[in-house]
């Protein structure tokens, strides 16, 4: 079973990634970063039968990303939540389309009917840094898409993947995606608008989950293939883009996969 992982050309070749990503209308074959994470967090629900009809998945900061649309086709029940409008304008992320302001943005490559959408899904604006009471103990599973390293600081996204587990059933999946620092186990960006975890950060919160009684294992085989070797830089204009340069680092995802204790 998939289970936490770098983003790797071997990982995103497998038919069952190509295969999601065929049906999330991306060219099969597509190396890119953002297709093996859709396709990362959507296999590792699908594997532990989450998306089914019956199940109910809270998505964070869902933006226009196919995802919701996607599980709520498959029977599922979503509560898809994004940033206060304003807030997400004073970020960029509206004018970059990276923002969802209701069903519009959810449904944006129509992976799903419109009877369904309105059956199935439900749209709230949330703050990840505050996750209210009344998500608490009410969902199946939850996933993030490279969105909790936005959130400030390496340690505001570390709380963000705590916190979120309270929103789980006993027993319930959390699958997030994010940044990854593989040029440095020492240094990196701790703070500002995009940071990059460290295997060392990830390590951190992965005992800080056990703690907790939740359950996670980590791979962290960064690839050997010809794709895992090509760094994009900006502007990113190359179709290969599995790692890449951010500032005077080389950064790729890291998918999280969590299950809660009980």
């Amino acid at each position: 079973m998939l289970n936490s992982c770098l983003c790797t050309e071997r990982t995103l070749m497998l038919p069952a990634f190509q295969d999601w990503a065929e049906r999330l209308g991306q060219a099969r074959g597509h190396l890119h970063r953002k297709v093996w994470e859709w396709c990362f967090i959507t296999e590792a629900l699908a594997e532990r039968g989450m998306l089914q009809p019956g199940k109910r998945g809270l998505g964070f900061a869902v933006g226009q990303e196919p995802l919701t649309s996607l599980f709520a086709s498959m029977g599922a029940n979503i509560l898809a939540t994004d940033l206060y409008a304003q807030e997400a304008l004073e970020r960029g992320w509206i004018q970059t389309d990276q923002h969802a302001d209701g069903f519009s943005a959810i449904n944006k490559q129509g992976l799903c009917s419109e009877q369904e959408l309105k059956e199935r899904v439900e749209f709230k604006f949330a703050d990840m840094n505050k996750i209210g009471p009344e998500l608490h103990g009410n969902f199946d599973f939850l996933w993030s898409s490279c969105a909790f390293e936005h959130l400030g600081s390496l340690e505001h996204g570390t709380k963000f993947v705590e916190n979120a587990m309270a929103c789980l059933k006993p027993g319930g999946f959390a699958v997030h995606t994010t940044e990854f620092n593989v040029s440095s186990r020492f240094f990196t960006v701790k703070e500002g608008e995009t940071v990059l975890y460290r295997k060392g950060d990830i390590e951190a919160l992965a005992r800080r989950l056990r703690r907790a009684g939740h359950r996670i294992d980590v791979d962290f085989e960064a690839g050997k293939g010809t794709a895992d070797n090509f760094i994009d830089v900006p502007p990113y204009a190359h179709a290969t883009h599995l790692k890449l340069q951010i500032g005077k680092y080389t950064a790729t995802s890291i998918g999280l996969v969590v299950q809660k204790a009980g």
